[in-house]
Formats: structure tokens, sequence, C-alpha cells
């Protein structure tokens, strides 16, 4: 199991992904607004999306687990 984290605070932007998506390394799972800029948070492994913890207009800080994979 791999967990996909917030790089630095802001504010969620966009979800990409939704449980059952298949994602490989790299690609961009959620967008983060942080100082007026956009943010692209990509999966540091592949794998299937098992739960997405955050949507759209969510706050979030450093570290804060937004997509867990399997």
């Amino acid at each position: 199991m791999s967990e996909v984290t917030a790089p630095m605070g802001g504010n969620i932007w966009e979800v990409k992904v939704s449980p059952g998506d298949v994602v490989n390394e790299g690609d961009e799972v959620v967008v983060i607004e942080a100082m007026k800029m956009e943010l692209p948070v990509v999966a540091e492994a592949s794998g299937t999306v098992k739960e997405v913890k955050c949507q759209k207009g969510d706050a979030v800080e450093a570290g804060a687990v937004l997509v867990v994979l399997e």
C-alpha cells in the first residue's frame, strides 16, 4: 500500500482520480492551490486507487494523506 501526501499546505483545487482508477508512477492525482500557484501532486508508485481522502475545496496541511493506493 502506498500513500500520496501533500507536499505543502494549501487548498485542494482538483481531484483527478476516483476509487478503482489505475494510476502509474508520475501520474497527476491531485492539484493543490497554494500562494496563488497550482501545484500538481503525482503518484510516487503505480497502483489502484483504494481511497480518496480529500475533495475540491478542502484545506490540507503539508504531509496530509490525499490518496491511498494499493
